[in-house]
């Protein structure tokens, strides 16, 4: 059952057309909440709230925000959206959307003429932070690059919480964005990731996709029991479609858990036992012969180079852009300086993907 509250907006803090970062009275104590403004409407200081307390009062790693359910002082909010696929399905909070596919898209042909992504670059992540140094070092080697960023359902629904996406997209580092399934709010609307890798082609025009879930990911230190496992069905799509798939590892040494520690679990599980195509990888060569040692190792322990395609890359023009850019990188708190094999993982993805772009 959710927990709920009521409270009083006394501050703004940011808003735009999409979303609202607020402070509200709430039993006494100022707290952080966050407004979807496509789906409650506008807010304003002094408006009687409704929220979602849940996620903050089991101490889960949501930012510590409350998430406003409904605004009391303008119950009824009339935004007009075109479309009838609806997201948040059966939910008190289900929306509706024009995905491109669906018949009253002006999109809707394309589909059934599609043929095949010609050997497009597609990058998959596990992670969201992923995204952003994926991104910044391809459009640091090639400026004229179109990136499309597709949001998966596997972590955050609206993509508007990422205020990585936000400045990444303002920058115009990310030229358009896709979200399917249960996500929603990108340029694009789809239903699942084969019409979405469809829409980056055809519609998006996109000459390299990154492809992870939005901020948020689902663990519980079990083999198959966390949602970046959709990193193997995804890799197998974008082969299915005729693209080129690029896995990002999930690779650090500052996570100092043994199962995320070099290669982590993820990782393997989703390369070992989840994917069904090969996927392309590719592998810094870091210059810690200990750090390099223990990736190997895992590698082939797991048979992961008899199953894939490994390429080992060298990372020193990914570290200038890095280091460049590095207010942009942050990986559950962790910063660049704090966990760079993670983030440069990240851009030897581009790397890759730059390397085999049409």
């Amino acid at each position: 059952m959710i927990r709920t509250a009521q409270g009083v907006v006394e501050a703004i803090e940011y808003i735009d057309e999409d979303i609202a970062k607020l402070t509200a009275a709430i039993e006494g104590q100022l707290q952080k909440c966050i407004n979807y403004n496509r789906l409650t409407g506008r807010i304003e200081i002094g408006d009687s709230i409704l929220v979602n307390t849940t996620a903050v009062d089991l101490k889960l790693g949501t930012g510590g925000y409350h998430f406003v359910i409904a605004n009391l002082s303008r119950p009824t909010v009339d935004i007009e959206t075109p479309g009838h696929i609806m997201k948040l399905r059966y939910t008190p909070m289900q929306i509706n959307r024009e995905a491109v596919e669906a018949q009253e898209s002006q999109y809707h042909e394309i589909f059934n003429g599609f043929e095949s992504l010609d050997r497009m670059p597609v990058i998959v992540g596990t992670l969201h932070s992923m995204a952003a140094p994926c991104s910044i070092y391809i459009k640091a080697k090639k400026l004229d690059c179109r990136i499309c960023y597709i949001m998966t359902d596997g972590g955050a629904l609206p993509i508007y919480l990422s205020d990585a996406v936000r400045r990444l997209k303002n920058d115009k580092i990310i030229d358009s964005t896709i979200t399917y399934g249960n996500a929603f709010g990108g340029d694009f609307e789809c239903i699942n990731i084969y019409t979405a890798l469809i829409a980056a082609k055809e519609i998006a025009k996109a000459d390299v996709v990154i492809v992870c879930m939005g901020p948020g990911i689902v663990g519980t230190d079990t083999k198959y029991g966390f949602s970046g496992i959709e990193q193997g069905y995804i890799i197998d799509a974008v082969n299915k479609l005729g693209g080129y798939a690029i896995q990002i590892p999930r690779i650090s040494f500052a996570d100092k858990r043994e199962r995320h520690y070099g290669l982590s679990h993820h990782s393997i599980t989703v390369l070992k036992d989840i994917c069904c195509t090969k996927a392309n990888i590719a592998i810094p060569t870091f210059e810690s012969k200990e750090k390099m040692e223990r990736i190997s190792r895992q590698i082939i322990e797991n048979k992961i180079e008899t199953q894939h395609n490994i390429y080992y890359v060298d990372f020193n023009d990914i570290s200038e852009v890095l280091a460049a850019k590095s207010d942009y990188l942050n990986k559950m708190g962790k910063s660049y300086l704090e966990d760079k094999e993670y983030f440069i993982c990240s851009s030897a993805a581009g790397k890759l993907a730059l390397m085999n772009a049409n």
